[in-house]
């Protein structure tokens, strides 16, 4: 019987493969070129377990070709998901929990991306601060970066952080696995799926060389706010923007990468009524977007450039809305409230945590759809259902999540 903490030619333990699986559970997905569930990965969990740990040990675990999967985006379009097979999420997993904390710690403060005791609002927050301060802003967006990583570099960056042999080997076996296209195989020579449990924290280590350390580096004084490859860069003249922006292209091209030229844009935010003509004085981070808006505050209302949910996340929120088939299910309003409030108590904690009064529309626009569920469900006109659903509101006045911001 082979001892619990055993290893062979690389030290992953049986541990560390339990505690990875657990945390790939915890986290749901979907199935990859394999098919294979969780649940189904379950039936056979301890032998599957087993072996997983016995490849990755001896050196002899080759990962499977990855599936794509293409999601809608929220600017529009579609983004291209690379999903791994479930035993290669845990063996993702393993390395990430063995590599993240020896590495995080090295990584810019700025950086704010699948980071511990790092967050999206903490980016959002910094951003606006440093918004009232620099008056220009460039609004970053790298071509296709998930798909166009320079295997090469990105070895070399995993190299200079960690020199475990077993780490190189699988992260390069999983750079150069293929991946499942409509039912075709392609080989890849660049890119790292984004999908896999692995990428976040490969990009953050890329890009902590490519641009982290360099703007460190060569640009001190400019300050910036990064989220994986969702990058602002705050500067105090257009002169400086425009440099620093030439800079950063240039640096780009160095690391076989590019700025999206349509997509990546100068903007100006400076807090004054007097502005100056701009084409661009607004831009979308993070699920919010950055723009002057008028603060009725006394003797004189005041003009913010302040963060509100943008146009694309309030979109996204509606589209989910509506695939949810509120209007179709059948129950009690109480039932139904159990199936939405987790998802709306989701989006109420991410995009209420600023200028929460900007997305009352979006609430509007859910309490009708509620009305029309009970058009619907009860043969009622318009008018009774909205007497109806006010009804239930003072009886049960948090039965909904959203209530409490935009009662019915």
């Amino acid at each position: 019987m082979i001892d619990y903490y055993e290893t062979k030619t690389h030290p992953v333990t049986k541990r560390m493969v339990l505690e990875a699986y657990r945390k790939v559970k915890q986290n749901k997905g979907s199935a990859g070129i394999d098919e294979q569930s969780i649940q189904d990965f379950d039936k056979n969990l301890q032998k599957n377990l087993y072996k997983l740990w016995n490849r990755m040990s001896s050196g002899s675990y080759f990962p499977s070709p990855v599936k794509e999967v293409k999601i809608p985006k929220k600017s529009g379009g579609t983004r291209s998901l690379g999903i791994p097979t479930v035993a290669d999420r845990v063996a993702q997993q393993v390395v990430k929990y063995f590599l993240e904390p020896k590495i995080d710690h090295l990584f810019h403060p700025d950086s704010y991306g699948y980071r511990r005791d790092k967050n999206a609002h903490q980016a959002i927050h910094t951003a606006t601060q440093r918004c009232f301060k620099a008056a220009w802003v460039i609004d970053m967006d790298i071509k296709g970066f998930y798909d166009n990583i320079d295997h090469e570099l990105m070895m070399k960056a995993v190299r200079f952080y960690t020199q475990e042999r077993w780490i190189i080997l699988y992260v390069e076996r999983w750079l150069k696995a293929g991946i499942m296209k409509e039912g075709l195989l392609q080989e890849r020579d660049k890119g790292t799926p984004q999908g896999g449990v692995v990428s976040p924290l490969l990009a953050n280590i890329f890009l902590h060389i490519a641009f982290d350390k360099w703007m460190q580096k060569t640009q001190p004084h400019v300050q910036f706010e990064r989220y994986c490859d969702d990058i602002i860069v705050h500067c105090k003249s257009e002169q400086q923007t425009m440099f620093i922006k030439t800079r950063i292209n240039e640096r780009m091209k160095e690391c076989k990468m590019e700025l999206h030229e349509s997509k990546t844009k100068i903007v100006y935010c400076q807090n004054v009524w007097n502005r100056v003509k701009q084409t661009n004085s607004s831009f979308d981070f993070l699920g919010y977007t950055f723009r002057p808006r008028v603060c009725h505050t006394k003797p004189n209302p005041l003009l913010l450039f302040v963060p509100c949910m943008s146009e694309s996340s309030m979109k996204s929120v509606r589209t989910k809305v509506k695939d949810f088939g509120l209007t179709k299910f059948k129950g009690k309003v109480q039932a139904l409230s159990q199936k939405l409030n987790p998802q709306i108590r989701g989006w109420m904690a991410y995009y209420c945590k600023f200028t929460k009064w900007a997305t009352l529309k979006l609430w509007r626009w859910l309490n009708l759809k509620l009305y029309r569920w009970v058009m619907k469900n009860k043969g009622y006109n318009k008018l009774k259902a909205i007497k109806w659903m006010k009804s239930v509101y003072q009886t049960q006045p948090n039965l909904f999540a959203h209530w409490q911001l935009c009662r019915p």
